[in-house]
């Protein structure tokens, strides 16, 4: 008998690819993905855990879906992913909702978790897996058919110390690289045209079989060398690994997206040094500096954090002024908030005010902004190779997609050229688009 499932996703691109692969473990026993939880007979809320507010928006969530709960009796209501591994069985106790806690590393056993509830159980799997990679499932994506993410690395070494990922998705590990040329594969022969490739920090993946190992640039070429028609994309790059053998693969390759995510976090190594990220401000200069140099056209975007313990005006004018130097085409921006069970929640005080926080983050963000406004002014009178994802949010005359670079462009045009590639003439921007036309 079919059984009708909603999955919703919070947090980044990796819980996307993770909700991939619930559906997939779940379509073995029956279940069909359903657009509207309305209509679902089990719910599952995959979330993350990385910032307080991700958390808060899923215990908000949950409270706005208890109304089906009663008018639904049998509904099964589950928590997957970074939340359910962090809160574990505090969540039975504070959200009766909840039927099913399931961890990241715990995806295989849904359907037993499905039925243990089913019978009328609360039912738990948390345990992190030192080899659980989920390399033999094809993922089951009920996505748009343009782009696909695909996971190449689970878990984290580095250890931030503001950072919870380590210890809600466990070590390391890489995926056997046969099984990730095969689902880029997949996904191509489906009518994808792009494909990311997803890890807490891609550039440390290594697969060793035997004599052989297999680098993150070695594995990039493979995939691109699918098929000229394929664009390739990576996040996320660590500065401390982002080597010059990646850098030249991407120059080489030209269906390699030329746009590298490399999070700073900070401008100051004194903070840099607090936050454990093995690598000082002049590291960091350093690795754009290559990009530069290896990569021109190359855009770069980056994460930063505002108001990290003890992080004082000085700190926070050097961030200011890396940022200023560096350029970025975009980046995420957000004020520290301390996640318990870090190192820093452990052994530093959270003392930065909150409105110093927030002042802070208000000049990076308008910063930011100005600096968002140059790099699109940059690309005017240039024309771009745009892979066609659909009508623009604003108009249905008007279609959108992106250049190699991850810049969004609008522009007027048919919708059957989506999935297609088309060269755009820039002849307008704001500091978050471009706007052009067909050539």
């Amino acid at each position: 008998m079919e059984k009708k499932l909603y999955i919703e996703t919070y947090g980044c691109q990796m819980n996307i690819a993770d909700s991939d692969v619930i559906a997939s473990v779940l379509s073995g026993t029956g279940h069909r993905l359903v657009k509207d939880p309305g209509e679902a007979g089990l719910i599952l809320i995959n979330t993350c855990s990385v910032r307080e507010n991700a958390e808060q928006r899923v215990l908000n969530r949950l409270k706005q879906l208890r109304h089906l709960k009663k008018k639904n009796p049998g509904l099964i209501v589950g928590l997957a992913g970074c939340m359910a591994e962090r809160l574990r069985e505090k969540l039975f106790d504070t959200e009766d909702l909840i039927d099913i806690v399931a961890g990241p590393d715990s995806y295989r056993d849904l359907p037993s978790l499905v039925a243990e509830a089913a019978s009328g159980k609360k039912a738990m799997n948390v345990q992190l897996s030192r080899c659980e990679t989920y390399s033999d499932i094809l993922p089951h994506s009920g996505h748009d058919g343009i782009s696909a993410f695909i996971s190449i690395t689970r878990g984290c070494n580095n250890m931030c110390s503001y950072c919870i990922v380590p210890y809600v998705r466990g070590a390391e590990r890489s995926r056997n690289p046969e099984s990730i040329l095969g689902e880029a594969r997949m996904h191509f022969e489906s009518g994808f045209r792009e494909v990311t490739l997803l890890g807490q920090n891609v550039d440390s993946y290594k697969w060793v079989s035997g004599n052989e190992t297999i680098e993150f640039h070695a594995l990039i070429a493979a995939v691109a060398g699918i098929d000229p028609r394929l664009r390739v994309r990576f996040t996320t790059s660590h500065p401390k690994d982002l080597s010059e053998e990646l850098l030249k693969t991407m120059a080489e390759q030209n269906n390699i997206c030329k746009h590298i995510h490399l999070p700073v976090q900070s401008g100051s190594s004194r903070i840099l040094r607090l936050m454990n990220r093995e690598y000082t401000r002049e590291d960091y200069m350093s690795r754009i500096e290559a990009i530069r140099r290896i990569i021109p056209e190359c855009s770069v975007s980056t994460d930063i954090i505002s108001g990290f313990c003890t992080e004082t005006d000085e700190d926070h004018r050097e961030t200011l002024s890396l940022m200023e130097w560096a350029g970025f085409d975009f980046a995420f921006m957000f004020r520290y908030s301390e996640r318990p069970g870090t190192r820093a929640a452990r052994k530093l005080r959270d003392d930065v005010p909150e409105e110093v926080k927030t002042k802070r983050l208000n000049e990076i963000i308008s910063l930011q902004n100005s600096l968002s406004l140059r790099s699109k002014k940059n690309d005017l009178g240039k024309i771009h190779e745009v892979l066609v994802e659909g009508y623009s949010k604003r108009s249905k005359e008007d279609l959108t997609g992106r250049t190699s670079q991850n810049k969004v462009v609008v522009f007027p045009g048919d919708y059957r050229k989506r999935g297609d590639y088309v060269n755009v003439l820039i002849e307008k921007y704001t500091s978050a688009t471009l706007k052009g036309r067909i050539i």
